[in-house]
């Protein structure tokens, strides 16, 4: 069959089960099997494919199908402009998290910010981004998974920031050297354990450890916000990402700790808050 005769037989499958954005998932496929880009589908969309690519097509169909994240599949997702390898050891970083990248550079400029902590980096997303685009930045990325920390390694290579970042196995602060840092930056787990079963198929398809934040979704923040000060330099500030409606929860325990000032979020593209910055205002030992 040629090329748009298969991607429209996709499209259809896609579509049937309610797959959303059902044209798009079934032209990246079809990119993916021809390592090919959109380029080349529209000018030789009449190409006839082999038997071994179609049948890899509608393999790659069925897995969507399943419920398996696009992303999986074809091992690509962008993030900050750069592209990053994922499967499922690793959550898929989302544009959301783009706006605390966003947020950090900024304030990486105004206060001559180098030396930061990335705690719970998965793909590395974060702490890659941050490498590339922060000039002279020197970056700690920690992650609990091994797993996630080689495929964070992989992509640092892949973006030309290895010799910018340096990975350790950590269970948060556990093994972090006893320094001081002028940016703590964390999107950690922080879905509800009772909400996990709720979600779509494909966010199931995600490991469980990236995902599940506690009975309260909180359980990281806890743990964050009691710890960070002790790692940061005095005013330095600590970021995170936060759930849609975790604003107020987050905000009670960094006000809480006594430690902390001048605290304030930012929303997402979908007007919901989704970072909080706050600074540290006392100084520590």
């Amino acid at each position: 069959m040629q090329i748009k005769e298969v991607m429209r037989k996709g499209m259809i499958k896609l579509k049937t089960n309610g797959i959303q954005e059902p044209n798009l998932k079934s032209r990246l496929l079809m990119q993916y099997i021809l390592n090919r880009p959109r380029e080349y589908l529209l000018v030789h969309d009449d190409k006839q494919l082999t038997l071994r690519q179609e049948v890899n097509y509608f393999k790659a169909i069925k897995k969507l199908l399943d419920g398996v994240p696009l992303q999986h599949i074809t091992h690509r997702q962008e993030f900050m402009k750069l592209m990053f390898y994922v499967d499922e050891n690793v959550l898929i970083p989302r544009p959301d998290t783009e706006i605390l990248v966003e947020e950090v550079i900024k304030i990486t400029k105004k206060i001559n910010a180098k030396k930061i902590l990335d705690l719970c980096t998965g793909s590395g997303a974060i702490a890659i981004s941050l490498a590339k685009y922060i000039e002279g930045s020197q970056i700690t990325a920690t992650d609990i998974s091994r797993k996630a920390l080689s495929i964070a390694k992989l992509n640092a290579a892949n973006n030309n920031v290895e010799d910018k970042i340096t990975f350790v196995s950590s269970n948060l602060f556990q093994n972090i050297p006893e320094e001081k840092y002028d940016i703590i930056v964390s999107n950690p787990p922080y879905i509800k354990r009772k909400v996990i079963e709720k979600l779509d198929k494909e966010v199931k398809k995600e490991p469980i450890i990236a995902l599940d934040g506690g009975n309260d979704g909180l359980e990281f923040y806890k743990k964050i916000v009691d710890n960070a000060y002790e790692y940061l330099k005095y005013k330095g500030y600590l970021c995170l990402e936060i759930g849609y409606d975790q604003k107020d929860e987050v905000t009670k325990l960094i006000e809480n700790e006594g430690k902390y000032i001048d605290t304030y979020s930012k929303k997402d593209l979908y007007d919901n808050d989704r970072i909080i910055i706050t600074k540290l205002g006392m100084l520590t030992n």
